[in-house]
């Protein structure tokens, strides 16, 4: 096994949040050392990946601030309306109110991906195409990665901080809670008779949250529900789908006149316990995966790279990786972290049922939501900025 060059750290995963991680740090002068597992041709390929991400204000000022966000096609989301199906109660949140342009932005997963992968290469010496890695191995003096680079044999490097943006089973020591929700995603582009008009709707159905958000001239879905029942919708022809779908969201936009790119994903939360471990800091999808209600988990590994950069740039050299630093990094996260996870896990659990007490207390939560300014303003400001926002 050869042993590469050290650097000052290595970043595990070169997807959109490893690729944030590595910009953030291009200003401190230190050995950055990137592995993203994925060639270039795979990437390339991957790029036409239509999944829809709802990117909150603060992470459009992340993107702006690493020299991202024009390169990368979005459309504003003005107004932000929640109902519940077949029950009373809804609220709309209007951007204006509170001072923001606009609550969040929708892009395709790809195109940012994309975005993120190209500004990286670009900018980073040392991110790394079809580098696979294999292992991690972490103690108090320093972290070691094996990995294997372009299947040409196993390599290894070692650095005084290891960050994991993607696989995150590697580390060992890491523990995990995972819980599945017993649901999958529906997603897919629609055609709807009215312009959407810079609204996102968020709708509660007895099988789980539905949601079209705005792109360009159509609507991205993410349509909750079993996993039995999504293989069904997928399965559907045109017309019988754009049926169902019509019978779930109502009439808001009119009639529902097209459907395409239709895929399934299934649902759970996966999250370790502790972000850190020896010379090791987890992050993004490593550290958790969301349920896409509301929108949170990139914005949450967004803001995870972004946080560990600040960190990481304040710090002394050779406090890098250190026991004192990585508690820093922890008290950093905790709030934002925790937060998001159980405010995801509490909309999944209280609106995926049909429990009649629960329908009626969740119309009386959303209508008294909408008549109270200063509590809209409070739930808007922490979607758009997370737990401290």
């Amino acid at each position: 096994m050869a042993m590469t060059d050290g650097a000052d750290i290595i970043i595990v995963g070169g997807g959109p949040v490893g690729a944030a991680l590595g910009l953030a740090l291009e200003s401190t002068g230190l050995d950055v050392l990137a592995l993203e597992a994925r060639s270039n041709d795979a990437l390339t390929s991957s790029d036409a990946d239509g999944r829809p991400l709802a990117l909150s204000h603060g992470s459009r000022l992340i993107l702006e601030r690493l020299g991202v966000w024009d390169s990368i096609a979005s459309t504003p989301i003005e107004r932000i309306h929640i109902s519940q199906a077949g029950g009373y109660g809804r609220v709309m949140l209007e951007a204006r109110e509170t001072g923001l342009p606009a609550y969040g932005y929708v892009v395709s997963y790809g195109e940012l991906s994309r975005a993120l992968r190209e500004a990286a290469r670009a900018r980073l010496p040392r991110y790394r195409l079809g580098a696979r890695v294999t292992a991690v191995h972490p103690d108090r003096m320093q972290a070691i990665v094996e990995y294997v680079q372009d299947d040409s044999g196993v390599a290894s490097a070692s650095a005084a901080l290891v960050v994991v943006a993607d696989g995150g089973a590697l580390v060992t020591g890491a523990q995990r809670q995972v819980r599945d929700y017993g649901q999958s995603a529906v997603t897919a582009r629609i055609v709807a008779e009215r312009p959407h008009g810079g609204n996102a709707y968020e709708r509660f159905t007895r099988d789980g949250p539905l949601a079209l958000l705005p792109l360009r001239d159509e609507l991205a879905l993410v349509w909750t529900t079993r996993p039995e029942r999504a293989v069904e919708l997928c399965e559907l022809a045109d017309d019988r789908f754009l049926s169902a779908l019509q019978s779930a969201f109502g009439d808001r936009l009119g009639a529902l006149l097209g459907v395409r790119g239709r895929a399934v994903y299934p649902l759970v939360l996966k999250f370790a316990r502790d972000v850190t471990l020896p010379r090791t800091v987890l992050i993004g999808n490593a550290a958790q995966t969301l349920h896409p209600v509301a929108g949170q988990g990139f914005n949450l590994g967004l803001r995870d790279a972004w946080e560990l950069a600040g960190e990481i740039s304040a710090c002394e050299p050779e406090q890098l990786g250190q026991d004192m630093m990585l508690a820093r990094v922890r008290r950093r996260r905790r709030i934002d972290r925790r937060g998001s996870i159980a405010f995801t896990d509490f909309l999944v659990r209280m609106f995926s049922n049909d429990v009649a007490p629960l329908r009626a207390a969740r119309g009386m939560g959303l209508a008294l939501l909408d008549s109270v300014p200063p509590l809209k303003n409070f739930v808007a400001r922490r979607m758009t900025f997370g737990a401290r926002g």
